[in-house]
């Protein structure tokens, strides 16, 4: 996250500009402005040197009017409480705008993943699953890989709470390895989702996709598939990437002008998204520094990374030919920075709703964790492109029909279905 943007301010800043536009009473405003639940924890793990090493956790749970808590967890050396509740938030709208009948979690804990063996990661998963075993669960809250955590880890994780209450439980986390609990399509599905949403973006812009460009920032699971699916799907072409080197502690852009190969990139990217640089130069990349991917002359942005990346200053830098800024990431854009996009003309596909196929395929696979019975690929991804889709209409429609940009249209739906879902459970009057 760059400079001093608090990611939870960012998050109740948007909810409090769409509660005065909606004339949301004060009691409702007093139960979403804030999680119902945080737990703050510390995880005591034996490290391969014998050495017993304690790490701060945390998981918040924002709100489950409308289904169990869902969201992920997140290993980062720099996460706080405040960037776990703003996420906690922004799933809770996730969830209502995709229509799927879960509330908001997150989670985190403050490590750098890449410090850890797989010995030691596997003991911190099992430690934080044995602390929270009784909050969490498929209809309580179900947790989720994400930054720094993979389908391994959740296995190890539902394993865990397996063996503690006794029984195979596999719908208390989702992301779970193929085999092991998981569902087909969940790899892609988050950055198969933007690609969507872009999709319907540019039918109703009046865009031929085949003529696009695309930048997109980052390099993990997200922005890799995204790339994949703007090709694949849309026939447009990705002119860079960029990613985080954590041997080097800085971010580099990798380009191409007749379009990155992201297959290669992949194929030469270790599990953190660290992209190697020599094998990219040998194979005819440049490669700049780490901020130039948002001032190329493409169609579409997606900020794929962490949050508050397109600020009140990175924005000037945005080109004019800019016509879609695609928020894979969640929280990417200030709203100060907001309010220029708007201004300049450049359409937003707001975070909760662009990356919203992650979660949507995590519903799929607790939905078949309970009938112990799969689907397949194609399956999925047609329920997901349906889901997509249905998604991205409704919030168009409120948007043309309110005459607001797509984020608050998008925080309309959402924080309408929440509140219905409050007042009949007589949470609210």
């Amino acid at each position: 996250m760059s400079g001093s943007t608090n990611a939870f301010e960012m998050a109740q800043a948007q909810f409090d500009k769409v509660a005065d536009q909606l004339e949301l009473s004060q009691e409702i405003r007093d139960f979403l402005r804030y999680p119902a639940r945080e737990y703050h924890f510390r995880i005591p793990v034996r490290m391969d040197d014998g050495k017993i090493r304690v790490f701060q956790a945390y998981r918040v749970q924002h709100n489950d009017a409308r289904g169990p808590n869902k969201g992920g967890l997140r290993f980062a050396a720099n996460e706080t409480a405040d960037t776990v509740r703003a996420l906690a938030m922004w799933m809770t709208w996730k969830c209502a705008v995709a229509d799927i009948p879960l509330g908001g979690g997150k989670g985190g804990v403050v490590v750098d993943p890449s410090t850890l063996s797989v010995g030691e990661k596997e003991r911190l998963v099992r430690g934080f699953v044995r602390i929270m075993w009784k909050n969490i669960g498929p209809r309580q809250d179900v947790p989720a890989p994400d930054v720094g955590t993979t389908p391994q880890m959740m296995g190890w994780m539902m394993d865990e709470y397996s063996t503690l209450v006794g029984s195979y439980t596999p719908g208390t986390i989702t992301g779970k390895p193929l085999g092991g609990g998981g569902s087909e399509g969940r790899t892609e599905a988050t950055g198969f989702g933007v690609i969507f949403t872009v999709r319907e973006a540019m039918k109703h812009l009046g865009i031929d996709p085949t003529t696009t460009s695309a930048a997109i920032q980052g390099f993990g699971n997200v922005a890799q598939y995204a790339a994949i699916g703007f090709r694949q799907f849309l026939g447009g072409k990705v002119v860079c990437v960029s990613c985080w080197d954590r041997g080097d502690k800085k971010a580099y852009t990798f380009s191409k002008e007749e379009g990155v190969d992201p297959m290669f990139l992949m194929s030469i990217t270790d599990q953190y998204g660290t992209i190697n640089k020599v094998k990219a130069k040998e194979a005819g990349y440049i490669i700049e520094d780490g901020d130039s991917w948002i001032s190329k002359d493409v169609d579409v942005l997606i900020p794929a990374a962490l949050e508050g990346q397109i600020t009140a200053d990175s924005v000037k830098k945005i080109s004019k030919k800019v016509k879609i800024v695609a928020e894979a990431a969640n929280g990417p854009t200030t709203p100060e920075a907001d309010a220029v996009l708007e201004q300049n003309g450049v359409f937003v596909i707001p975070d909760f709703l662009c990356n919203a196929g992650g979660v949507t395929v995590s519903y799929f696979e607790g939905v078949q964790n309970d009938q112990n019975f799969y689907w397949g690929r194609d399956e999925v991804f047609e329920r997901l492109n349906h889901k997509m889709t249905d998604a991205f209409k409704s919030v168009l429609d409120m948007s043309l029909s309110k005459k607001v940009c797509m984020r608050d249209a998008a925080y309309m739906v959402s924080i309408d279905k929440v509140v219905k879902a409050m007042r009949l459970r007589g949470w609210i009057s």
